[in-house]
């Protein structure tokens, strides 16, 4: 498994919780940090248990930067599906002053190459991401990198494959089918990366990320030459992984 470190807890909320806590301490000890920050149906309650935590262990919420690993092509920020809604709905709104801290690429630039490279320019002039939280797609993407990317890749429009597309949530038949993501690249330069899975439909791409040999098949599988990656899964995520 390389250099990552796994940690399995019994269900889906136990491993959510166990990823907010992660996020928790890192604020508590870095107040100011640079946090690149997921989205998806995985993270929905991770961002729970924060809200929780929050309060309960007095978190500092009002230093940090945050950079989102993607967003949608020709989605307006207001729609439901938008990740700027959904970070919105689950952190933002509970946090001071997050407009002029948290960012996300813009999905309605004109100029969609011009917006990635500015959103990557602003990544490395803000010093980089300390903590990045990441989820895994059923065909291994990390971010939107769909297999095939290459692991050098930078923050991009891309174009979303069929599987990927039909696992959207917040969107009827009218999907979208390009988003601006960070690269592979962008990702294996966080100082540290925390990586969750849950269920068994997961369960194929976490194997193939962890014990098969790294390849553009399995995009996170790159994660096996990141120096400091912590993957948090629940029993069902890892059934396929040997000697479970």
């Amino acid at each position: 498994m390389g250099a990552m470190k796994v940690t399995i807890r019994n269900d889906a909320d136990e491993a959510a919780r166990h990823v907010a806590e992660q996020l928790a301490d890192h604020l508590t000890n870095m107040p100011a940090t640079i946090l690149g920050l997921a989205t998806g149906e995985t993270m929905r309650p991770v961002y729970g248990h924060l809200r929780k935590l929050i309060p309960e262990r007095q978190v500092p919420t009002g230093a940090f930067t945050s950079f989102n690993l993607d967003e949608f092509i020709g989605v307006p920020n207001t729609h439901p599906g938008s990740f700027h809604a959904f970070m919105a709905r689950e952190l933002f709104s509970h946090i001071a002053d997050a407009q002029g801290r948290c960012f996300l690429p813009d999905g309605l630039a004109d100029n969609l190459a011009a917006e990635a490279a500015r959103y990557e320019a602003e990544i490395a002039a803000r010093g980089g991401i300390e903590l990045q939280l990441l989820g895994i797609g059923r065909n291994g993407h990390i971010g939107f990198n769909e297999p095939g990317t290459p692991f050098d890749s930078r923050t991009a429009p891309v174009q979303l494959s069929r599987q990927t597309q039909q696992a959207m949530q917040g969107f009827d038949a009218e999907r979208p089918q390009m988003a601006i993501t960070m690269g592979i690249g962008t990702i294996m330069q966080a100082r540290r990366c925390l990586l969750l899975a849950t269920g068994a439909a997961k369960a194929a791409a976490v194997s193939a990320m962890l014990e098969a040999p790294p390849s553009t098949a399995c995009p996170a599988s790159a994660l096996q030459a990141h120096p400091d990656t912590t993957v948090v899964l629940d029993r069902h995520a890892a059934s396929r992984l040997a000697g479970y």
